[in-house]
C-alpha cells in the first residue's frame, strides 16, 4: 500500500480505533461513548466552525475509523455513528493486516488506539500515535478543543530526558544551559501540534474566537529547562497557548483545571496520575521513558 504525499491544503487525518471511540464491550443501542469520544466530538465542533468561515476549504479534521472485520459490519457501530451525528466517511477494515500500511495510505496525522502494540508499530514508523485506556472519573468537558502535551519524549525528542535519567538533575540543568540556543530535536507529536496551530491561524486570520487551545504541561522548571523550550518553539515557528512548568511536582491538579480533551505523555506514571484526577490521557510509547 503506497504512501501518499500530503499537501499543505489537505485535511488533518485522525485515525481512531472503534474500541476507543465506543465501548464495544457493552452492546447497548446506541453504543456508549468510549474514551476518545469527547475528543472526536470536539474535533467535529472545530470542523463546524471552520465550514462557517471557509465553506470551500478542505483543511478540516478528517476522522478515519479503524475497525476489525467484525466491527466494521456491526450494526450497533454503524447505527451509533449516525445516532451521535459523527461525520465519519472513511471506515477502514484492518483485519490481520499491519496497521502501518493503512495509516500511511490515509496520510495519518494522529493514530489513537487501545492496542499498545499497534501504537508502538506506528511510532516506530514515524507516525504520531498514542494508546488510550478508560478513565474512570472523567471531568465534564465543553466544546472548546483543548489538547495538552508533555514536552520531552512527546513534542521534543528524549535527548535531554536521557541525560536526566542517566546522569541526574544537575547534569540535566547544566546541559540545558549549555545548549540553550540549540533547539531540541522534534518528538513524535510535534507534527500534530503543528497541524493544530495551522488551524488556529485560520481563525485568527478572520479575527474569530478560536475553538482550539493548546497546552504544554511539563516537569521542567523555569530555572534549567524553560529557556531551551522557548528556543525550540521559536525555531519551529510554533507556540502553545499556555505553558505549565511543574518542576517535578504532580501533573494531576493542573490538568484537572485545564480539563483537556486529551493529554499526551510518554510516561505511564503520569498517565495513571492524570486519569486519577479525571483527565483523559494517552500514552506515547517513545524514548527512554518506556
Amino acid at each position: 500500500m503506497a504512501t501518499q504525499e500530503k499537501s499543505l491544503n489537505d485535511a488533518i487525518t485522525i485515525a481512531v480505533s472503534s474500541q476507543t471511540l465506543f465501548n464495544m464491550k457493552k452492546k447497548s443501542q446506541p453504543l456508549l461513548p468510549g474514551v476518545a469520544f469527547p475528543f472526536v466530538k470536539a474535533l467535529m465542533n472545530v470542523n463546524s466552525r471552520l465550514r462557517e468561515l471557509y465553506p470551500d476549504s478542505k483543511e478540516l479534521f478528517d476522522i478515519v475509523l479503524m475497525t476489525n472485520n467484525q466491527d466494521s459490519q456491526d450494526e450497533h457501530l454503524i447505527n451509533s455513528i449516525s445516532h451521535y451525528g459523527l461525520t465519519i466517511e472513511k471506515p477502514c477494515m484492518i483485519g490481520s493486516d499491519s496497521i502501518v500500511g493503512h495509516l500511511k495510505f490515509y496520510k495519518t496525522d494522529l493514530y489513537l488506539s487501545e492496542d499498545s502494540e499497534k501504537v508502538k508499530e506506528a511510532i516506530e514508523e514515524g507516525i504520531a500515535a498514542a494508546t488510550m485506556s478508560a478513565c474512570e472519573n472523567e471531568s465534564e468537558l465543553d466544546n472548546e478543543l483543548r489538547v495538552a502535551f508533555d514536552g520531552d519524549g512527546v513534542l521534543f525528542s528524549d535527548e535531554s530526558e536521557i541525560i536526566f535519567q542517566t546522569k541526574g538533575k544537575e547534569a540535566f540543568i547544566e546541559n540545558e544551559r549549555a545548549l540553550v540556543n540549540r533547539p531540541l530535536e522534534q518528538g513524535p507529536l510535534k507534527g500534530f501540534l503543528q497541524a493544530l496551530v495551522k488551524l488556529q491561524q485560520k481563525f485568527h486570520a478572520r479575527k474569530e474566537k478560536c475553538p482550539i487551545r493548546t497546552y504544554l504541561v511539563t516537569s521542567r522548571d523555569n530555572e534549567g529547562g524553560k529557556a531551551r523550550v522557548l528556543t525550540t518553539f521559536r525555531s519551529w515557528n510554533l507556540k502553545v497557548d499556555e505553558e505549565v512548568y511543574l518542576t517535578g511536582t504532580p501533573k494531576g491538579p493542573p490538568l484537572q483545571k485545564i480539563r483537556p480533551h486529551i493529554f499526551f505523555d510518554d510516561k505511564m506514571s503520569y498517565i495513571i496520575e492524570a486519569q486519577k484526577w479525571g483527565t483523559i490521557a494517552a500514552h506515547v510509547p517513545y524514548g527512554i521513558g518506556q
